[in-house]
């Protein structure tokens, strides 16, 4: 897909979640997406505009945390809500564990996927592990997946300049994820790993509940 995206072949631009799943549109399917940074905003109505795909995409100036649970359920009961908070401020993992309990108990049946970066923060690691007690106590299967690409080690230069690795993990907890998705992520990953590892530190990991 991300060879579509590029002309000349190669792996030179990277299309975004946006555009990915705009791709993957059926053209019953509706696409909305919330983006609060003015600025950000008016870029992704610009980028979407080149797509002309009328009213199947809907880009909002919306605090998705406040406003995406308004479309929840949506008329055909069937829905993937996808969370990419950037997580700059604290609140954000507490905003994403509200608004997972407020969609559950407006669209049960939703499927949803929260991406999360692994870093030393005491909220980021607790976040899947209280998604998942979430998930269990409303009854729901889930997934956590982490893909590792290098050493998460501060290092020091030669210059004695010190090194930080910036963003060496990240993670996705979906909650009642198709049935399907488990085994093509056990043959996905480790192509991810090889092409996008680093060091010997790059790795996966599936957790699969319910």
């Amino acid at each position: 897909m991300i060879h579509d995206f590029n002309a000349k072949g190669g792996a030179r631009v990277y299309p975004g979640s946006p555009f990915i799943v705009q791709h993957l549109l059926r053209d019953h399917d509706r696409l909305k997406l919330f983006e609060l940074h003015p600025t950000d905003s008016r870029t992704l109505t610009a980028n979407i505009a080149q797509l002309e795909a009328g009213r199947q995409i809907a880009v909002l100036h919306e605090d998705g945390f406040g406003s995406a649970t308004k479309f929840l359920p949506p008329p055909s009961r069937r829905a993937l809500v996808l969370m990419d908070p950037s997580y700059e401020l604290k609140t954000d993992y507490g905003r994403v564990l509200d608004f997972m309990a407020e969609a559950l108990k407006r669209f049960a049946t939703g499927t949803y996927a929260v991406w999360y970066p692994i870093i030393p923060r005491p909220e980021a690691h607790d976040l899947p592990r209280r998604l998942k007690t979430m998930a269990t106590k409303a009854g729901k299967s889930s997934l956590n997946v982490t893909l590792t690409v290098k050493s998460s080690k501060i290092t020091t230069a030669p210059s004695g300049e010190t090194r930080r690795p910036g963003l060496p993990a990240s993670g996705m907890f979906l909650i009642n994820p198709p049935y399907t998705l488990k085994p093509l992520l056990e043959a996905a990953l480790p192509q991810l790993v090889q092409k996008l590892g680093q060091d010997r530190n790059a790795g996966f990991t599936i957790d699969a509940a319910g």
